[in-house]
């Protein structure tokens, strides 16, 4: 298996672009490259940086490449949606030493079939055994699980990960999650089909990202969501609901709740406004 395969989505960081990264995750270099530290690492990214689609519901530019996450995670104040999270993620663990294979999977492929199979990024990482490291489905694990079927529970939410067909897994998430669940193989990376089916979500009518907002962030016992102009506050025993009625309040939620840093959020809620204006016609 090739673990760093030579193109530009597979990069790894600079020291320079490593430490920035480590300093904004608030981590220092691990001392082992071992479950402990990869755990700690994969919870700090979460705690640290916001999965958000706001590039494809506002039709701004986006990119696969880790070194445009960098760009826009760690030196700019922005979240990112799986593309982004896991292949900086990535990109970060293998300048750090661990061996990381990035994956070519598929949300929703149970419903969709094989059309899904490159809409999501996920990693394989090697240590005593194989890791599924997953930061890109932002209301799922907080901690990397073995590559291997069974069930997961972390704070109190049940997942598992079960055969599928053709050879595949499906990561089901828990009950109330977003993404109901996707499917991957241990050893199939495509960074073609990823490409190819990004382009797809930033930019096609049917994307569900085009027509929806959706930003998600997780807290110390659960996740905070927003989905369109409703904010979801979940954990394993609670769900709470806040409609987002103005402009400023939106900006407000974008940099209180999410620690985002959104260029004119009154354009997003103006886009809001207008997708509810277009649904309810």
């Amino acid at each position: 298996m090739t673990h760093a395969p030579s193109n530009e989505n597979a990069m790894t960081l600079t020291a320079a672009q490593l430490d920035a990264y480590l300093a904004r995750t608030g981590m220092e270099r691990p001392a082992r490259l071992d479950i402990a530290s990869l755990s700690r690492l994969h919870r700090a990214h979460l705690m640290t940086f916001t999965w958000e689609a706001l590039d494809a519901f506002m039709g701004w530019p986006s990119s696969v490449a880790p070194a445009a996450a960098f760009a826009k995670m760690v030196e700019g104040r922005r979240g990112g949606w799986c593309y982004e999270m896991n292949g900086l993620f990535g990109a970060a663990l293998a300048a750090l030493g661990f061996r990381v294979t990035r994956l070519c999977g598929g949300v929703d492929r149970e419903r969709l079939g094989d059309v899904a199979i490159g809409n999501h990024l996920t990693l394989r990482v090697d240590l005593d055994r194989a890791y599924l490291a997953e930061v890109g489905i932002a209301d799922a694990i907080v901690e990397p699980v073995p590559l291997a079927a069974g069930p997961i529970s972390q704070r109190g939410f049940d997942f598992s990960i079960v055969p599928a067909d053709g050879g595949w897994l499906r990561f089901n998430n828990h009950v109330r999650g977003i993404a109901k669940s996707f499917d991957f193989r241990p050893d199939h990376s495509d960074e073609a089909a990823m490409v190819a089916t990004q382009g797809w979500l930033m930019q096609d009518p049917g994307s569900p990202f085009t027509n929806a907002l959706a930003i998600l962030r997780h807290t110390a016992d659960g996740y905070v969501a927003l989905q369109n102009d409703c904010l979801r506050r979940v954990t394993a025993a609670s769900l709470t609901e806040q409609r987002i009625t103005s402009a400023d309040q939106l900006a407000d939620t974008f940099g209180i709740v999410f620690d985002l840093d959104v260029p004119n959020p009154a354009r997003v809620f103006e886009r809001l406004q207008a997708i509810g204006r277009d649904k309810a016609a």
